[in-house]
C-alpha cells in the first residue's frame, strides 16, 4: 500500500488518488500529485493568483487597485513590478514600484507576465 500525503488545507490523513489529483474527503480540496512532491522537498511554493509559480526576478503585473496605508496612494490595476524578490513574511513579494518606491505585496494580488 502506497502512502500518500495529507491535505494541505486541514492534514487529513484519509486523502485517495483519483487518476492524477489528490482529494481529501473531509474538506473536498484537491491538488495535483505533482504540486505535492514539490511540497515535500521543504521549498515554499509561491503562486500567483492564476496558480502560476513565482520566482525571484519574475515580472509581474497587478490585477486590481491597491490602497497603500498611510495615504500614499493607489497602485493601479496592470501596473508591472519587475524584479521581484519572493520573501516568507505575511506579504510574500518585495518590490520597487516606479512613483511609489519600496513596498510588500501579496501572492494573491499579482499576475506573472
Amino acid at each position: 500500500m502506497s502512502t500518500l500525503p495529507p491535505c494541505p488545507q486541514c492534514q487529513s490523513e484519509f486523502t485517495y488518488e483519483d487518476g492524477s489529483q489528490l482529494i481529501c474527503p473531509e474538506c473536498a480540496h484537491e491538488w495535483s500529485a505533482t504540486a505535492a512532491e514539490a511540497a515535500d522537498e521543504g521549498a515554499k511554493v509561491y503562486r500567483d493568483s492564476a496558480g502560476n509559480i513565482l520566482q525571484d526576478g519574475d515580472t509581474v503585473s497587478v490585477i486590481k487597485d491597491l490602497k497603500l496605508k498611510g495615504g500614499g496612494g493607489v497602485v493601479k490595476m496592470g501596473t508591472k513590478v519587475k524584479n521581484i524578490r519572493l520573501v516568507d513574511s505575511d506579504h510574500d513579494i518585495d518590490c520597487k514600484i516606479d512613483g511609489f518606491g519600496s513596498m510588500s505585496l501579496k501572492t494573491e494580488f499579482v499576475k506573472k507576465v
